[in-house]
């Protein structure tokens, strides 16, 4: 496509070039007649005497060699963690030891710089806030995955071997079809609203007596680390709809509140946790029983928590963000 101030199309260019090849114009009037510099006019007739009309057309202007390109490996290993993981360009540029600007041009030029583009879009609008202090919002959810069978589930072995490994694992009771109920885990999350620093433990319910108990070994662990907490947020469940609960927060000195029904929103901060908690640990991998992925939960809430940028907070570490942890003053 022609420049739009450019003095010569294609079809000039080659009017040009014959004056001067065919015709015997000298170079100067050939410029002079169509109003562009003599280095323009020479230009274009020695294309046009070693590649005839077709030299006429544009070129690209990409260099032939590219020195400091982002080299192909990082291309692939970005691209890679993008699609299975998830991940933003902070948190990749940590992975694969690149900047972060680097990482969203190469996402920009792969057409998956919007996670939209390969993941579900809510659609809704963004509203944020943020308490000032930590401890003074505690968000409060339950998780639910499937438990997984021995030899893995069905998201990496498929459906019918992911059927057979259910069959195959002992000790589960029967349905009436005779099929394995494989059970629920139900995975307690406690979520600080300022600092973004993540509690959890698994149950295999979600009853008041559960919540309560998960409720009293996060408050221990964040003062442990200087915390007080003041408010606990959480949706309209049972167990937090409870005079239990509600005796119990009272009991700690916490002020319970719940978000209006229907309205997840309100509790957006721990809803997107779920979901780097299920991109991040429940789905990240093949986990050949429901044990081994048990396992491995501290050791992803220690890299959430200590290691992992979050951008909602400056590109930071959520531990960060706590002042009194040994090692992080501010």
């Amino acid at each position: 496509m022609v420049h739009a101030n450019a003095p010569l199309s294609e079809r000039g260019r080659l009017r040009l070039a014959r004056l001067i090849v065919e015709q015997g114009w000298s170079v100067s009037q050939a410029a002079a007649r169509f109003q562009v510099s003599w280095p323009t006019a020479n230009r274009w007739a020695a294309r046009y005497r070693a590649e005839g009309a077709a030299g006429m057309v544009d070129r690209s202007s990409r260099p032939h060699h590219s020195p400091n390109a982002t080299p192909t490996p990082v291309v692939r290993r970005i691209v890679s963690l993008r699609w299975r993981r998830r991940f933003g360009p902070v948190v990749l540029a940590g992975y694969v030891g690149v900047a972060p600007s680097t990482v969203h041009r190469v996402l920009t030029r792969c057409r998956i710089n919007r996670l939209s583009h390969i993941d579900r879009a809510t659609g809704e609008p963004v509203r944020r806030y943020e308490h000032s202090r930590p401890g003074d919002l505690l968000h409060v959810d339950v998780k639910k995955l499937g438990n997984i069978p021995d030899g893995g589930g069905w998201r990496f072995v498929g459906r019918v071997q992911g059927d057979r490994n259910r069959a195959k694992t002992p000790g589960k009771p029967r349905n009436r079809h005779y099929n394995p109920k494989i059970g629920t885990a139900f995975v307690h999350t406690v979520l600080d609203d300022h600092s973004r620093v993540a509690y959890a433990e698994i149950h295999d319910d979600e009853t008041a007596a559960t919540a309560i108990t998960v409720l009293r070994n996060a408050v221990d662990w964040f003062d442990a680390r200087g915390v007080t907490v003041r408010r606990v947020l959480s949706d309209n469940g049972s167990a937090y709809r409870s005079n239990a609960w509600r005796d119990a927060c009272h009991e700690l000195g916490i002020s319970p509140k719940r978000t209006r029904p229907y309205r997840p929103q309100t509790n957006g901060k721990i809803e997107r946790f779920h979901r780097t908690l299920a991109d991040g640990w429940a789905f990240r991998e093949l986990y050949l029983s429901e044990t081994q992925r048990r396992e491995a939960l501290p050791g992803w809430l220690h890299e959430y928590n200590h290691h992992r940028p979050h951008t909602a907070i400056g590109r930071q570490a959520p531990i960060t963000r706590l002042t009194n942890v040994s090692g992080h003053y501010t």
